[in-house]
């Protein structure tokens, strides 16, 4: 490989300083080199806006409309796409002339979703957001049984709703069980549902619905609003929000919780609850692999 070439000369030990040129204090280089550190290499950020748009455009582009989606000259977005051509991170169509995503942009994408561990990021992201709105927040995933709580942090004001890790969450009372019954496929939620439909009936004390009909109206409203609510359904006074978390195939990876007493929880949809935590389940959403964008 030849040289790289370089557009400054690199001093050496055998360099000699300009007359009076005072040395360059430990502190000042520190300074010199946080500020790189900050700045970063701004034509590695130009050249990404073409990947980024790539990556949303579910077809093969043309270099013309690249360049304009990305914001720049259709001669400075070749010049990065000879660049991305060599590294196997763009493919161009020999006879359209189109580009698109190539190979190794694609093993980046498998290398980092073999790596990613959805609970572990949503405990992180969970941890934050308890801490800037005071909530009592959780995590839950489908288990043998059913939606299972696996993660559980209190705010200092906790609500006193007796849940613990390792409990299955009804379907048909609980905002963790409509998510996962209305984006889950029916194989897998039938039979729980027809049970919690029997004792439904059964018992006048249940609240929920008490039909095929009455559950499917309110999955519709779940898959609709993109989350569940419920408010004092399972546990009197406490109210509750649900957001999916898909994976790269677009299946429910987990439900992210938020509750609290009435009064004190905004159970209003796109009040200040509802949007801050599905903020949060979009964003892990987009690190699984997940792309809203038909592909």
């Amino acid at each position: 490989m030849p040289p790289i070439a370089r557009t400054g000369a690199i001093r050496t030990d055998s360099d000699s300083a300009e007359p009076h040129e005072a040395p360059e204090s430990d502190e000042e280089s520190v300074e010199t080199g946080e500020e790189k550190l900050r700045s970063g290499i701004q034509s590695i950020e130009v050249g990404f806006r073409l990947l980024d748009v790539l990556t949303h455009e579910p077809r093969a582009m043309m270099l013309r409309d690249l360049a304009q989606r990305a914001g720049m000259s259709p001669a400075k977005a070749h010049r990065y796409l000879v660049s991305f051509l060599r590294l196997g991170v763009v493919a161009q169509d020999p006879l359209s002339g189109r580009y698109e995503l190539g190979g190794f942009a694609l093993q980046l994408g498998l290398a980092r979703l073999a790596r990613v561990d959805g609970v572990k990021l949503a405990r992180i992201a969970l941890a934050e957001l308890r801490d800037r709105l005071d909530l009592t927040v959780g995590i839950a995933v489908w288990g043998n049984q059913g939606p299972t709580m696996v993660h559980w942090m209190e705010s200092s004001h906790p609500a006193k709703a007796s849940l613990k890790l390792g409990d299955v969450m009804p379907l048909l009372s609980s905002a963790t069980g409509l998510l996962f019954a209305a984006y889950l496929p029916p194989s897998k939620t039938a039979a729980m549902l027809e049970r919690e439909l029997a004792d439904s009936r059964r018992s006048s004390h249940l609240g929920g619905p008490r039909s095929p009909d009455e559950v499917e109206r309110l999955l519709a409203d779940v898959r609709q609003h993109e989350a569940a609510r419920v408010e004092g359904m399972l546990l009197p006074t406490i109210h509750a929000f649900c957001m999916p978390v898909f994976d790269s195939t677009g299946d429910l990876a987990l439900g992210l919780i938020a509750l609290g007493h009435e009064g004190a929880f905004d159970i209003r949809w796109g009040g200040e609850i509802d949007t801050a935590l599905r903020e949060c389940a979009q964003k892990l959403s987009y690190e699984l692999g997940y792309s809203a964008t038909p592909r």
